[in-house]
């Protein structure tokens, strides 16, 4: 997972929880957005997404030859 991967994850897992803590977002809704933020925030500190490994996916960098 690339940088640029791995804030974007981070950012939208921080507004989902603002969201959430200030009664924005509530309900089903809301607990689904904070499920989704957690997802982010794990995968953001690991920098492993499982979902991308199956479809052959990278958002690397690579450095050309």
């Amino acid at each position: 997972m690339g940088s640029t991967d791995r804030i974007v994850r981070f950012i939208a897992a921080a507004v989902i929880g603002v969201l959430y803590y200030t009664g924005t977002i509530s309900g089903t809704l809301g607990l689904v957005l904070l499920i989704l933020a957690g997802v982010f925030l794990l995968t953001s500190f690991i920098s492993f997404c499982p979902l991308y490994a199956p479809f052959g996916l990278s958002t690397c960098s690579t450095k050309n030859r």
